[in-house]
């Protein structure tokens, strides 16, 4: 089973601090993803700030949201 999202920092350049229940934390690289299906709809920065933890994971007011996992395994975790 993955860890959680606790925490969810929009930052410059389409990135995602984020923290996991567990207690690790790492950035998330948005922009290979912007150019598919309903992350079109993040493009737009201001709509890209507008991130927040749901259900675990994250998600966006445009609808856009990402599976805990694909978080977890893509996210580069920082160390301690």
């Amino acid at each position: 089973m993955y860890p959680s999202v606790t925490a969810v920092v929009p930052q410059d350049d389409y990135m995602l601090d984020i923290t996991f229940s567990n207690g690790e934390s790492g950035v998330l690289d948005m922009k290979p993803y912007l150019d598919f299906g309903i992350f079109n709809r993040i493009k737009d920065y201001k709509s890209f700030e507008k991130v927040s933890v749901a259900f675990d994971t994250i998600e966006w007011e445009s609808g856009a949201d990402l599976d805990p996992e694909f978080v977890y395994d893509k996210c580069e975790k920082k160390s301690v």
